[in-house]
């Protein structure tokens, strides 16, 4: 799965499995270069996330209903309604979109 934002692909990575979710970025010092999605989540916590990042909360049309900038560290997002994923993205690529869009995910289209 992908976005294309200004003619770049972000390749979307789906943490779907306990331990994924509960280590999410949790004492990752690279730098995020990729959307990570959590699927069925209500709230955020970036306790131990050692960078910046944009948060989308998107509902289950990925119609985002929120967006934070430039996200800290050690901060809590509230369980929100009506939110059923929420989106990591690296910092900078929130500023593209606004509260209605709708996320355009595709698909890789694999090679035989």
């Amino acid at each position: 799965m992908y976005i294309k934002i200004n003619r770049k692909k972000y390749k979307i990575v789906e943490l779907t499995k306990f331990w994924d979710r509960f280590k999410g970025l949790k004492f990752n010092l690279e730098k995020l270069d990729h959307i990570i999605k959590f699927p069925h989540k209500k709230f955020v916590s970036t306790d131990f996330i050692c960078q910046k990042i944009d948060i989308i909360l998107t509902d289950k049309d990925e119609k985002i209903l929120y967006i934070y900038d430039e996200f800290e560290t050690e901060k809590y997002i509230f369980p929100k309604r009506k939110v059923y994923n929420v989106y990591f993205f690296p910092v900078g690529l929130s500023k593209h979109f606004e509260i209605g869009d709708t996320l355009n995910i595709e698909e890789d289209k694999k090679k035989k």
